[in-house]
């Protein structure tokens, strides 16, 4: 008794740890990247669902955070409600704070569209917060059957930005999508929470490219980005399945 009493606590505490007690089936492989853009090794993560749909969706991560970040209950249990429709989804590693572009350390916007892409059939892409953002930017910038941004980090001027997302004015200049906004042949999706400081921003980018926009209720958190997560990969598939 003793120990099925420790087996199940071990279980209990190491599934509120990782965020999830099931994959629905969902196989989990970690792999590494070696980037020549980067110039490092990327340790990203590949879900496979039972029955795959020939495409592939890519979600770029938030700021101080990781690719294993998504795999919450979550995400497995809207992965299953697509059924044979789901697609390979692939969490790339974009380090704590490269902000998915090109900047001195790194290549990391080359490097999503030249080395951690598929080569062949249909991908979506979508990120939140940082990863939103670089979803957003490089979504203009290759052939996608989708685009998300989860309340993407968006500022008005480059003053306004996060430190370290920028090299520096000049860099931020040269990846500013809201005054100088891309051209996108994907559907785009854009939410955020109402009480989210990037709001504004994402709202007004929002209208200034057309995308669908949701404004929820919640904040910048992951209690947020989980209560929506159906929702997100149900567009995904929507236009790409």
């Amino acid at each position: 008794m003793v120990v099925v009493a420790a087996v199940a606590v071990y279980i209990v505490v190491r599934d509120l740890d990782r965020g999830y007690w099931t994959t629905r089936g969902a196989r989990i492989v970690r792999y590494t990247l070696h980037s020549r853009l980067v110039h490092r090794d990327l340790h990203e993560i590949r879900v496979v669902p039972p029955h795959k749909a020939g495409w592939t969706l890519v979600l770029l991560h938030g700021r101080s955070s990781s690719p294993s970040s998504f795999l919450g209950q979550s995400f497995f249990d809207a992965l299953h409600s697509l059924g044979r429709r789901a697609p390979v989804v692939l969490l790339l590693d974009g380090g704590d704070h490269s902000y998915w572009h090109n900047r001195a350390d790194g290549a990391w916007g080359s490097m999503v569209l030249g080395e951690a892409i598929p080569k062949r059939g249909r991908v979506a892409i979508g990120g939140i917060s940082m990863g939103g953002y670089g979803s957003l930017l490089l979504g203009a910038h290759g052939h996608f059957c989708a685009v998300g941004g989860h309340s993407p980090a968006l500022w008005f001027s480059g003053a306004d930005s996060a430190a370290g997302a920028f090299d520096d004015a000049q860099d931020y200049a040269r990846h500013d999508i809201v005054d100088h906004p891309p051209h996108y042949s994907a559907p785009v999706w854009i939410d955020v929470g109402a009480a989210d400081p990037f709001r504004n921003a994402a709202v007004h980018y929002a209208h200034e490219i057309h995308a669908q926009l949701h404004v929820w209720p919640g904040g910048h958190d992951s209690g947020y980005w989980h209560a929506h997560m159906r929702q997100y990969l149900a567009f995904y598939a929507r236009h790409c399945a």
